[in-house]
């Protein structure tokens, strides 16, 4: 079926499917009771580990190898990608300085500080989906249909912790299990969007994937560390969350390296 589509439609319908992927593991919040707050501080630091992860071996490593293959050298690959996360951060970190996001304080949690940092970093997670729905985009709009499929896999199962990321970032809020659900299945529904102009522009602007997936990994790496890991130690008793950060890590890191 998908060698009779175009590269283009083949890119929207394969980014579709790795965007769907974040509903999986986001779907035992349907039936899970409500977690405590320790729990919430431990899911938290799970979704850190994850984000953190993702960002270095879904973002910019992925980024350095598009810039080499195209011909860069290797200190210009890391040069560029180095500035396109800074750039990221800075923008986030201005936007979380100057910008009014205290617009972002809402949902049933009682604090509304807390509110504002979880819903920056859902903003972050579902800012790296579509550089990464771009990514799948542009394996299939280079013709190579093998190519696309397996990088429609290796996204798709990388999408499924980040949509538990998303959900438990929700529940931590106090919003019920429906919502929780479909802030992860939204959160991962840009990257169609990200899948069909990636699939579009890979002649015009072959340049423009590495900067985005850059910016994304910077605005990330900024969120986790100066507002999620912060908040999940201030609410933890113990080492709950540390611990929840380093399995989502050290899972993310291995998703993304055995499946390249």
């Amino acid at each position: 079926m998908m060698e009779s589509l175009s590269p283009i439609a083949a890119g929207a319908l394969g980014s579709l499917a790795a965007g769907l992927m974040t509903a999986v593991d986001a779907a035992p919040m349907l039936v899970v009771k409500r977690p405590g707050q320790q729990t919430q501080s431990v899911l938290l630091g799970f979704a850190a580990g994850v984000m953190l992860a993702a960002s270095f071996f879904s973002l910019i490593m992925p980024g350095v190898e598009v810039l080499q293959t195209g011909g860069a050298s290797r200190g210009w690959a890391a040069g560029t990608m180095a500035a396109a996360v800074l750039i990221g951060a800075t923008v986030i970190g201005l936007m979380n300085r100057f910008a009014p996001v205290d617009m972002l304080a809402i949902g049933p949690a009682q604090s509304k500080h807390l509110a504002r940092r979880i819903w920056l970093f859902i903003i972050a997670i579902t800012l790296h989906n579509f550089p990464e729905g771009a990514a799948v985009g542009v394996s299939f709009g280079g013709g190579d249909l093998h190519q696309g499929l397996a990088t429609t896999l290796g996204i798709g199962i990388q999408n499924m912790p980040e949509g538990l990321a998303v959900s438990a970032a929700m529940a931590s809020l106090g919003y019920g299990r429906i919502a929780a659900f479909a802030a992860a299945l939204a959160s991962g529904l840009v990257e169609p969007v990200g899948g069909l102009i990636g699939a579009s522009v890979v002649g015009a602007l072959p340049g423009a994937l590495p900067w985005g997936l850059g910016l994304a990994a910077g605005a990330m790496i900024y969120v986790v560390t100066a507002e999620i890991i912060p908040e999940t130690r201030e609410r933890s008793t113990g080492d709950g969350s540390m611990i929840g950060l380093m399995v989502g890590l050290v899972g993310m890191m291995f998703l993304d390296i055995a499946l390249g």
